[in-house]
């Protein structure tokens, strides 16, 4: 019954419908692997949970969106009621709104379960969805985008222990997302037990691929607009430094802007590179959104570091600091204390903006901490401070 069920889903996957709205390129054998493991849903039978790794933009989130869509347009087909909800954890890092920004996704208009953005617990949380998920479902698949960003493993353990102790009799898989390759080694051992999951790591685009991404998007110029080795170039670029097809498309986006901003009736190869700093220095940008001014100094000294140092990759913390304070006596600015130029490194870090390891001096030398720049020194140098 349940391989019945995955081929059945598998064909609804591939078939016309979603696929004509949204062409997943290079991800085929990825959406057919996910599939499988959600589709005996569909007879009501408990699913397996997935965890899938790879780096930022190798398709994640978007096969997993895409084979909800098709696991729900299939259950109508056949009378089974599925629920899906997507999260992204980075957003809502904690326990309470995951669950209830899961209740809100799954509940429709007029359903008496409520989940009101504050006033009630976790608990009550969490009583609500059995409530709801008990009455309107038949299976129910989330996905926990960017799950290593919680602040606690809890959902994950509770969702997918949910039938087996007794919260809901209706069965819950889980797509948990992340781009960490370790995350599983960060769960506690409680969640490791319950998970029951398969693991997927998506590569980065090749070369091919990322042309093929990238030509979809080329209906979005005027013809003629973009000469023929345009789209190639990048594609070779992307998939030579990264695989990533969020930063293809980017490029291609800023490349318009580029042409539109100086009246330009074509665009070239040779606009490329410098349009490609300018993109990569926003999206470093978004990355630094919403942290300490001093975050992008601390960034910025690195990158100085990195640029005057061409033969040395790793920074130890004390150079750094001292170029911090370098950097904001040259601008006028208050540098921060030593501890607190730290724990910005750290923070950095985890954005993986930077990398850190500690090295050992040697025995009774005690140890110390190091670090190297991800980004190209001239992209740091385009953000605005």
């Amino acid at each position: 019954m349940c391989e019945r069920d995955a081929i059945r889903l598998v064909n609804a996957v591939n078939d016309g419908g979603f696929s004509r709205l949204i062409k997943i390129v290079g991800r085929g054998e990825q959406i057919q692997k996910v599939a499988d493991e959600v589709a005996p849903l569909l007879s009501g039978a408990p699913g397996n949970s997935v965890l899938i790794f790879g780096k930022t933009g190798t398709g994640k989130s978007l096969v997993a969106k895409h084979v909800m869509a098709r696991l729900q347009a299939e259950g109508r087909r056949h009378d089974t009621a599925i629920g899906t909800a997507y999260v992204n954890c980075s957003q809502t890092p904690s326990t309470p709104r995951v669950i209830r920004n899961i209740g809100q996704v799954l509940s429709s208009t007029g359903d008496t379960v409520a989940f009101p953005n504050r006033g009630i617990s976790t608990d009550e949380y969490y009583e609500r969805l059995w409530r709801l998920i008990d009455a309107q479902f038949d299976g129910v698949v989330v996905t926990l985008d960017e799950v290593d960003m919680l602040k606690d493993d809890n959902p994950l353990m509770v969702l997918s222990r949910a039938g087996e102790s007794g919260s809901v009799d209706v069965p819950i898989s889980i797509i948990a997302i992340s781009n960490k390759i370790n995350y599983r080694e960060q769960m506690n051992q409680r969640t490791k037990s319950s998970f029951g999951h398969r693991e997927f790591v998506f590569d980065p685009y090749d070369a091919e691929q990322l042309r093929e991404i990238l030509e979809n998007r080329r209906d979005a110029f005027q013809e003629g607009v973009l000469e023929e080795g345009v789209i190639p170039r990048v594609a070779a670029l992307a998939a030579k430094e990264h695989g990533d097809a969020r930063k293809g498309v980017e490029v291609l986006k800023y490349l318009g802007q580029y042409a539109e901003q100086n009246n330009e009736s074509t665009i070239t190869e040779d606009n490329i590179e410098q349009v490609r700093q300018i993109a990569e220095a926003e999206r470093l940008h978004d990355l630094l959104s919403g942290f300490p001014q001093h975050t992008k100094y601390v960034v910025i000294a690195i990158a100085h570091l990195t640029k005057n140092n061409p033969n040395a990759d790793w920074f130890r913390t004390t150079q750094i600091i001292d170029g911090y304070r370098g950097y904001c006596d040259r601008e006028g600015y208050d540098p921060l204390s030593p501890d607190r130029v730290r724990e910005l490194l750290d923070e950095v870090a985890f954005l993986e903006i930077t990398e850190k390891e500690t090295q050992h001096s040697g025995k009774g030398k005690g140890t110390y901490n190091q670090h190297r720049l991800l980004w190209k020194p001239d992209v740091v140098e385009h953000i605005d401070t």
